[in-house]
């Protein structure tokens, strides 16, 4: 029969392992030089059934440096997000979840610097399934309390506050007390699993080819990306430090956002054309060819 005492300190040897990886504290960077190094040596050599598979090593590798990310890091940008204006009809508010597909909106009055709170689903399908459609609810009686973290605020602290308050959601707020942006416990699972797509996700692709050497691309896409497939540097040697995605460049080539219709010339001649967007940011481009545009002179 097992020793329960063994058991229990193997248990705390074990936790105060995985506490070193995230916490970095007491000799931290040579523990996880020596795991990266591992987990670099065994790459590209084949998967057995007792070994780590490339899920569980790439999950280990972002365990690693998880610890390293600010809240700034994971959150979805002010321009993102999607929110409820408090003084809109629960009509208003059902619409809302049915559109967006989440199951939690943060809710403000007048502008996104004044949240007040955020609505979960659950308690919209509470007085529809009393009421119906048809029920005269005030949106604000639904509110629940939000987090309110500060940008710089380390991602492992994030964890546990949200654990402490038991909350899924917290508003990015920056030295002014403005809103910056959003974080979900979502947004931070995905910083070790990587993209969680649901039903409710579009599944539109980063960069496709559309023909005739024209492609569509989302602008978060890496512009590294985008110069592999067109076998082109488009990145300014004075601003490639600066540009890390395809919107970053179009942006910048502008100097300003660009409205959505408008196409952006490239010094090369590839025109970049924003296809989707708003005032503040680019969400889709098209891609066109210079005139008289020929792969195969190209590749020459």
């Amino acid at each position: 029969m097992a020793d329960p005492s063994s058991s229990d300190e193997l248990g705390q040897r074990v936790w105060r392992f995985l506490r070193l990886l995230v916490t970095g504290r007491a000799d931290e960077a040579s523990l996880r030089e020596q795991i990266e190094e591992a987990i670099d040596g065994r790459e590209g050599e084949a998967e057995n059934e007792d070994d780590l598979s490339a899920a569980e090593r790439m999950m280990l590798r972002n365990l690693l440096h998880f610890g390293e990310r600010e809240v700034d890091d994971v959150a979805v940008p002010r321009a993102d997000m999607v929110a409820f204006e408090a003084s809109g009809s629960f009509q208003d508010l059902v619409e809302l979840f049915r559109e967006a597909g989440h199951s939690r909106v943060p809710v403000f009055r007048n502008n996104l610097d004044d949240v007040i709170g955020m609505i979960h689903i659950k308690d919209v399908y509470a007085r529809l399934a009393e009421d119906g459609r048809s029920a005269v609810v005030e949106p604000e009686s639904l509110l629940r309390p939000v987090l309110f973290v500060p940008a710089s605020m380390g991602v492992l602290d994030l964890l546990a506050r949200m654990r402490h308050a038991r909350t899924h959601m917290a508003i990015v707020i920056d030295e002014f007390g403005g809103t910056d942006g959003i974080v979900t416990i979502e947004d931070l699972v995905e910083e070790i699993v990587g993209d969680i797509e649901d039903e409710h996700d579009e599944a539109e692709e980063g960069l496709k080819a559309l023909g005739d050497d024209m492609y569509e691309a989302d602008a978060r896409i890496e512009l590294s990306e985008l110069q592999a497939t067109l076998g082109l540097d488009l990145a300014d040697p004075d601003d490639e430090d600066e540009i890390d995605t395809v919107g970053g460049m179009v942006f910048m080539l502008a100097g300003r956002v660009p409205r959505v219709g408008e196409t952006i010339v490239h010094q090369s001649g590839w025109r970049f054309e924003v296809i989707a967007g708003d005032a503040r940011h680019i969400e889709r481009v098209r891609i066109h060819p210079p005139e008289g545009f020929s792969r195969e002179a190209a590749a020459e």
